[in-house]
């Protein structure tokens, strides 16, 4: 699994999709206001995802700090990413099946993101 091509990818490179994301993709989050994880599906929906975070933070930029850690079928990355004035930091679980990225757990400081965008109260 090309880590590198992962991190361009959630860098804008959007085209990486293709080569490796599987068709049938799955990924799992947590909701930024709490309760059980959401799962979403799809190569499309990630892209826009992507897409949407890149709108919604210029120049969001995302940096390997620890990894990748591999035992197949899984890798894992610790990740810092920073928009500006905005940063925090995440840990992407992937299960590769057939040299492309079938399953995704994303476990990031998103609460943290969100009150620094203004999106949720800070306590």
């Amino acid at each position: 699994m090309d880590t590198h091509a992962w991190i361009d990818f959630w860098n804008g490179d959007l085209a990486k999709a293709g080569d490796i994301v599987a068709d049938d993709f799955t990924w799992h989050v947590a909701p930024l206001t709490g309760g059980p994880q959401q799962d979403h599906t799809g190569r499309d929906n990630l892209v826009e995802w992507v897409r949407s975070s890149h709108e919604n933070m210029p120049g969001l930029k995302f940096t390997v700090d620890v990894g990748p850690i591999e035992q197949a079928p899984f890798t894992v990355i610790r990740w810092f990413a920073e928009a500006g004035e905005i940063s925090f930091h995440g840990t992407d679980i992937l299960r590769v099946e057939d040299g492309r990225i079938a399953e995704y757990w994303l476990n990031a400081d998103g609460l943290w993101a969100a009150q620094q965008l203004g999106i949720m109260p800070r306590s």
